[in-house]
């Protein structure tokens, strides 16, 4: 039975963590306020009220309603950031997957990676000594490494064109990641932080030891707030924030990068991924989708517009399709494409950078604080994989200005739900991922063993009681 296409990677499907509207806040002075509701800002009001301090974090639309849900989903070191020498970063997002894995097993999976060799672009050599550094890079326990493959016995082999008779394959993982914002989002709010949608930021008014910040609801109603620090982490519109609504200038700037992608029907029918090289440089996956879908993508492609409006372009449709049609037997065209989403990723525009193509500026990010008055903290750039690293970093060049000594913590600190297996992070929380869902399909055996994955991804640990409550299943 096919089930409908599943808005997973949608903020349709990202429940209101400890909403409140403006007027019931019960705390008018707070030590942090966090502004924006990606990935980065839920990562940073998770860790700063893990340390004990006061938080309020809004965003003017949904948790992970643009960038962050719009992402190819993957938790990944970056492996074609090698030839751009980002070394450091690479590492950086490789021992985060690690930690990743260990604090959410269940909303991020290992996947495999097929890499068809095409004799016209890279060396084989070159690609082996890559693999060899992404497979060493950092310490790694949880993942197989790299290897080649014979595609003409592989069963990666048997959709593409027979010209294609070797290729690699290396390990990377998958992720839920509008999920992932909900659940950071979810355990600032059980720290204690107040999680705000639909409220905007207007105003600021900077003292010296304060920000009198103005909130609006979405019926209007206002409310202000002190804050002794802040934190622009509204991706996109940072720079923009800084300069209309904080009145500041920053020496780092954005540059705003389309990603796009399309689900089609399955084109494959194992349970590998493939990452495919373009002619004009660029990297393209195609990764199993909810079961009957593939996702393709994604582009890199300069934006100018308004991030809010954001939307696929037929030459990025077309351009998916050709990448496609050049490695796989039977041809897809935008008549095949169920579904598409496109984001906007915030690059820094740095000097290194500023002259590289969209696809090779760097993913990396910066942390820009201003103290000339009460301190405000703006993120600039980053990435899906880095992002609990760049949290920490942020809260830990905020603590000392809060006179907060408080310890690291979510390095081994699960996500809701990732304590499958008791508390304390562990190899087989990751590894030991299919017998629990196994245990959970034979305990639910009256329902479909698809939805009982559905559920179980979603809650982990949690399941039961998520299931107790539910009535119909998730779709």
């Amino acid at each position: 039975m096919a089930y409908p296409l599943e808005r997973q990677d949608s903020a349709e499907r990202v429940s209101h963590a400890s909403t409140l509207p403006v007027d019931t806040i019960d705390q008018p002075f707070v030590d942090l306020l966090v502004i924006g509701g990606g990935i980065n800002g839920a990562g940073i009001a998770r860790d700063a009220s893990g340390r004990g301090m006061s938080v309020l974090l809004c965003e003017k639309d949904e948790l992970a309603a643009h960038t962050s849900s719009a992402s190819t989903k993957l938790i990944h070191g970056g492996l074609r950031y090698l030839e751009q020498y980002e070394f450091g970063l690479v590492r950086k997002a490789l021992i985060e997957r690690e930690v990743l894995m260990r604090i959410a097993p269940h909303l991020i999976r290992p996947l495999r990676f097929v890499m068809p060799h095409d004799r016209g672009q890279r060396p084989a050599w070159l690609i082996r000594l890559g693999l060899f550094l992404y497979d060493h890079l950092a310490k790694r326990e949880l993942l197989p490494g790299s290897h080649g493959i014979d595609l003409r016995t592989h069963p990666a082999g048997a959709p593409l064109k027979p010209a294609f008779t070797k290729g690699f394959v290396y390990s990377d993982a998958w992720v839920d990641d509008a999920r992932l914002v909900e659940l950071n989002a979810q355990d600032a709010a059980e720290h204690g932080a107040t999680i705000l949608t639909h409220t905007r930021c207007t105003a600021l008014q900077r003292h010296a030891d304060h920000w009198l910040a103005t909130l609006q609801h979405a019926d209007g109603s206002t409310r202000q707030i002190h804050t002794r620090t802040i934190v622009n982490a509204t991706g996109p519109w940072a720079a923009s924030f800084l300069h209309h609504t904080v009145h500041g200038r920053s020496s780092k700037s954005l540059r705003l990068v389309k990603g796009s992608h399309i689900v089609v029907r399955k084109l494959f029918d194992h349970d590998h991924a493939y990452i495919f090289q373009n002619p004009d440089g660029r990297i393209v996956f195609a990764i199993p989708y909810q079961h009957d879908y593939t996702l393709v993508g994604t582009t890199d492609v300069e934006y100018h517009g308004d991030p809010d409006k954001v939307a696929i372009e037929a030459a990025e449709v077309d351009y998916l399709c050709t990448l496609i049609n050049r490695y796989f037997a039977h041809p897809i065209t935008p008549a095949d494409v169920v579904r598409s989403f496109s984001g906007v990723r915030p690059l820094v525009n740095d000097d290194d950078h500023q002259h590289a193509t969209a696809s090779a500026a760097t993913r990396d990010y910066q942390l820009d604080l201003d103290t000339a008055g009460a301190p405000i903290l703006t993120v600039f750039g980053g990435k899906l994989t880095t992002y609990r690293k760049l949290a920490e970093e942020a809260v830990d060049r905020l603590a000392p200005l809060l006179q907060n000594t408080n310890a690291h913590w979510t390095a081994t600190a699960c996500l809701p739900g990732g304590d499958l297996f008791g508390t304390g992070p562990s190899n087989k929380t990751v590894l030991g991922f299919d017998d629990f869902l196994l245990s959970k399909q034979q305990q639910y055996a009256m329902l479909p063993p698809r939805i009982v994955e559905q559920y179980v991804r979603r809650y982990g640990s949690k399941v039961d009681a998520a299931l107790a409550q539910s009535t119909t299943p998730i779709n």
